[in-house]
């Protein structure tokens, strides 16, 4: 576990009756709530030992891969209330 984070228990479950009996759904359903809880991306981070100056190498690189994205979205967002009030 990295720093202070604490170990969380991810209990996902889904019920038939959610979606009508439908097995495509209920497997859509399944994936969607294991990519919300990032069960998949836990399980290949930790199957391999990774030095912790690597895991902080990793973590400030996801942290400035996400910070353009949501400047990218800001800007967007900005350029789409300007388009719409002219």
């Amino acid at each position: 576990m990295e720093g202070n984070e604490m170990k969380k228990n991810a209990n996902v479950s889904v019920h038939i009756r959610q979606c009508g009996n439908n097995v495509e759904k209920m497997i859509r359903r399944f994936i969607k709530k294991t990519k919300k809880e990032k069960i998949v991306e836990q399980v290949r981070d930790r199957r391999y030992y990774k030095k912790p100056s690597e895991a902080k190498k990793q973590k400030r690189l996801k942290a400035q891969r996400l910070k353009l994205r949501e400047e990218r979205k800001r800007r967007r967002a900005q350029e789409r209330r300007n388009r719409n009030n002219k």
